[in-house]
């Protein structure tokens, strides 16, 4: 079972995922006017709250949203999923993350707008968005198959097996160890029960209290990351525009990637940047749409600040850490263990217990964000009622993801990000000239109001 999910997962993950997201987000990126590129200052200007409508229709506020989304997005993806890329791929996959971070701002920017302007309700009548009440309320009934298929992809690709399965090894390589303590089948169980709990106690509490949770911790996970990360830049500055010369060349070359292929390296790269930002996969949306906001282009601004921070700023961080230490040459450890060994060859003593609290945050922060994604897709296909029950098959699924290998649970979460992406894109795509007539509505408005 596990070769078929890893073949399917290598097979989707080809020239057509290819296409479908990085030419998806290119044609929006031209079609936007370059809108990521020329707006990102009044993007950054909207977090300050200052048009914020709390009498709006939703259950968060456009900075919980941005924060949650972030939650999800500003994890392992990032910690662990640089050093999966660049020991697949080698530095190149980085230029090409980039490049998918760039276009990915495009994606966000038309899918979160749309998750603002075709919200739907669910079986309660509680308003909701996300790709699935996009492509029924924007494209029409006979598209719901498309929203079917995005949710029950949702329901498996959004579980935290990832995370809970870095977060084992990475508290078992730092703490349990060195201290000569078993690291054993018992013990991976005694981990994956316990995130379980800590994970229920937040979750159990509904959007509310996981936008709350997010809002704070985010804020605190990310500054304590770049510290860290800056630290370590700095004692290596010196060889800093190398490294960075060595990520532009490598992704032209393909020299470092495994067989040596351009294309590979592009693969690699689109791929993994996709697991870290997730724009075009059709999750940010989810928790965009229940934001308070009449503004859908406001929202899609908002929203698109994500892959920059995510992908242009904490992944190339992580990147140079990684190639600063040269560990990516001298060590066969793969995921958050080759960043783990980055941390302590440049911050020896200290610099495992740094990555340790950093990888804590990150990644019960994205469980927490993660679970409400997967309820709106569990609520959607079989209704508000039994909604809370996927809530209950989430928690149980950690402590798998904690005792099952990292190929079989990365190829798992790949395969059906692929799958959302396919409805996710095609309403985008289909419906971005609503995007763009209010995109010049809106900013003729703020114009007018000056």
């Amino acid at each position: 079972m596990g070769d078929i999910i890893i073949y399917f997962a290598n097979w989707i993950w080809g020239t057509p995922m290819l296409l479908l997201l990085m030419g998806g987000g290119l044609i929006l990126l031209i079609h936007s006017g370059f809108v990521p590129f020329r707006k990102i200052g009044h993007a950054i200007g909207l977090l300050s709250g200052k048009y914020d409508d709390d009498l709006a229709p939703g259950q968060i506020t456009s900075f919980q949203a941005l924060s949650a989304a972030i939650a999800a997005t500003v994890g392992l993806g990032n910690i662990s999923g640089v050093a999966i890329a660049i020991n697949m791929g080698g530095p190149g996959a980085i230029f090409w993350m980039w490049v998918s971070a760039f276009v990915g701002m495009a994606t966000k920017f038309y899918s979160c707008s749309l998750s603002i302007m075709y919200r739907g309700k669910d079986s309660a009548g509680v308003v909701q968005g996300g790709p699935m009440y996009v492509i029924e309320e924007g494209m029409g009934k006979k598209w719901k198959f498309l929203s079917v298929i995005f949710c029950v992809a949702g329901v498996i690709g959004l579980l935290a097996i990832f995370q809970a399965n870095q977060l084992s090894a990475v508290f078992r390589a730092v703490m349990l160890e060195p201290s000569g303590i078993s690291t054993g089948e018992t013990t991976k169980w005694i981990i994956g029960i316990t995130m379980m709990v800590l994970v229920a106690i937040v979750i159990l509490g509904g959007i509310q209290r996981i936008a709350t949770v997010a809002s704070k911790l985010v804020p605190f996970m990310v500054g304590l990351y770049f510290v860290s990360v800056l630290i370590i830049v700095f004692k290596y500055v010196g060889d800093v525009p190398e490294m960075l010369l060595k990520i532009v060349t490598d992704a032209f070359t393909g020299e470092a990637a495994a067989g040596g292929v351009v294309g590979a390296v592009i693969i690699t790269g689109a791929r993994r940047a996709a697991f870290s930002n997730e724009a075009g996969i059709g999750t940010a949306p989810m928790v965009h749409g229940a934001s308070k906001n009449r503004e859908p282009i406001r929202e899609g601004l908002i929203a698109m600040l994500g892959p920059f921070i995510d992908t242009v700023v904490v992944c190339t961080l992580t990147a140079l850490v990684i190639m600063l230490t040269g560990v990516w040459q001298s060590t066969e450890a793969d995921g958050v263990r080759l960043t783990l060994n980055a941390f302590e060859t440049a911050l020896p003593g200290i610099g495992k217990y740094l990555l340790m609290l950093a990888v804590l945050i990150f990644a019960l922060s994205t469980m927490f964000t993660y679970s409400y994604y997967g309820h709106k897709c569990f609520n959607y296909l079989f209704g508000a009622e039994k909604a809370n029950y996927y809530n209950y098959f989430y928690l149980i699924t950690i402590v798998v993801g904690a005792v099952a290998s990292l190929e079989v649970v990365v190829s798992l979460v790949d395969g059906m990000y692929a799958i959302m992406a396919i409805p996710t894109m095609i309403s985008t795509i289909y419906l971005a000239p609503k995007v763009k007539a209010a995109y010049h509505d809106y900013f003729n408005r703020m114009k007018a109001e000056k």
